[in-house]
Formats: structure tokens, C-alpha cells, sequence
């Protein structure tokens, strides 16, 4: 039963930093780059918590998207810390479901800032994907 996803509800999840998921795995061939918990694996996470928030108001056959993103890295985390990413609703605009999403490490804040999704049915966007080949 499709519910209607309420202002203020969040959602946290928690990841452990590994080295498959720093900066360094990342780096190709010449590249240095730390063995710290990688911007990209963040905002991964940030946009699993939104997505797991909005998993509620999703109908058979649809499936959520991310469509902006404004985040900020501000700390590192090394390997073996536990990272919790939580996303708290805020508001819709439009087709637009908008969320302030944050992670922190042991040491506090490690990165902030705001994620919009939308709603397509996953049909679409496999249809949408295809084209583009």
C-alpha cells in the first residue's frame, strides 16, 4: 500500500569504511589518491537513506531517481570507521522530493547538504536508459 511520506520522517544507514570503498581504490594507474572514505561512496549513501525514505510512497513499478544533488564533503574518515548517512524529508516540489542529508564518522559531521528525487516507473527509465546506447 503506497503511504504518503510524512515532512520531518528520516532514515539512517550505516556503512563501514573499507579499503574497497576509499579514495586510493579508486585511483587508476599514476593517480595518489588517501585511504579515506571516497565523496562518491558518501553521497552513494546519502542517496540510499533518501531512497529508503521514499521507498514508501513508490506504487508497483516505480522506482526512485536521483535528480540533484548539492553536497559538501568536510572531513575525512579512515578505513575501519563506521559512517552513519541520514536523510531527512523536507519537502516536494513539483515532481521533486527534497531531503538534507548529512554523514558522520566517530568524529562528527564528515558531510552535509541536500538531494532531490523523483518518482518514474522503473519501465521508463530502463526505456529512457536504452535509447541513449
Amino acid at each position: 500500500m503506497v503511504q504518503t511520506l510524512e515532512v520531518g520522517a528520516t532514515h539512517t544507514l550505516d556503512v563501514l569504511v573499507t579499503d574497497a570503498n576509499t579514495a586510493e581504490y579508486l585511483a587508476e594507474s599514476g593517480e595518489t589518491l588517501p585511504p579515506v572514505f571516497a565523496t562518491p561512496f558518501m553521497i552513494a549513501a546519502m542517496e540510499r537513506a533518501c531512497a529508503a525514505l521514499l521507498s514508501v510512497a513508490l506504487e508497483e513499478g516505480d522506482v526512485s531517481v536521483g535528480a540533484k544533488i548539492d553536497v559538501s564533503h568536510v572531513a575525512p574518515s579512515p578505513v575501519g570507521v563506521e559512517i552513519l548517512a541520514t536523510a531527512r524529508f523536507t519537502d516536494r516540489e513539483g515532481p521533486l522530493f527534497w531531503f538534507d542529508v548529512s554523514a558522520e564518522d566517530p568524529g562528527g559531521l564528515i558531510g552535509k547538504g541536500r538531494i532531490a528525487r523523483a518518482i518514474l516507473s522503473m519501465d521508463k527509465v530502463k526505456a529512457r536508459a536504452e535509447v541513449r546506447r
